[in-house]
């Protein structure tokens, strides 16, 4: 800022300095500072444009399990993908505990970041629609229809969908890409690693195979 200070005195002083001495390039700056204005130079000091205008790292947002945390949220406008997370998390967790519904939500993020799934939310939950009880997400594809009928419900998950698609930590789930109910036990679940055990949920991811020389 000093720098673009000095230059515009000198071009308001003009070029005349150029062989004089330091006495009279001192006595060029004064001049050409009187010149732009004590307005101008208040505009160019302007504590504003000294800031540092690079984008921020987004910090992930601190997250309480509980329903006074969530309370505390305003309601969210949600995107087209938080739409979807929010839709998935009513119909597949809306009775599990805040903490289990986001746990559900870090598999459903977790898909998207793994190349074995759709790379969007709407992908992962859609994936399989339309082949009855082909799909991942039952109830996309068990012929019943969508009905969202319990608002505080989808209050609270649209909540957490919200959150979780703004980049929030992923700590409940170990990094899981599947999860069944306790009252099933499916054949793949004997296949894959457990990683946690949340509410009425079971969750697990596929075992790292580790190469060898």
């Amino acid at each position: 800022m000093r720098g673009l200070i000095f230059g515009l005195a000198l071009m308001c002083a003009g070029a005349a300095w150029a062989e004089g001495t330091v006495g009279d390039i001192a006595t060029a700056e004064r001049s050409g500072l009187n010149a732009v204005g004590s307005d101008k130079l208040a505009s160019l000091l302007d504590i504003d444009a000294l800031r540092d205008t690079r984008p921020k790292a987004r910090k992930n947002p601190k997250i309480e399990y509980s329903r006074a945390f969530l309370a505390k949220q305003s309601k969210p406008a949600l995107g087209a993908q938080a739409a979807c997370l929010a839709e998935a998390l009513y119909f597949e967790a809306r009775g599990e505990s805040i903490k289990g519904q986001f746990a559900v939500a870090e598999v459903i993020l977790n898909r998207v970041d793994s190349p074995s799934f759709p790379n969007s939310i709407c992908g992962v939950v859609n994936q399989g629609t339309g082949r009855k009880y082909a799909c991942q997400f039952t109830y996309t594809c068990d012929g019943h229809p969508e009905v969202i009928s319990e608002k505080g419900a989808y209050a609270t998950v649209s909540k957490i969908a919200a959150i979780m698609t703004k980049g929030a930590a992923r700590p409940l789930t170990d990094g899981a890409t599947y999860y069944h109910t306790r009252a099933v036990a499916p054949s793949w679940s004997r296949k894959f690693a457990r990683t946690a055990s949340i509410g009425v949920h079971h969750f697990y991811r596929r075992h790292t195979r580790l190469s060898s020389n």
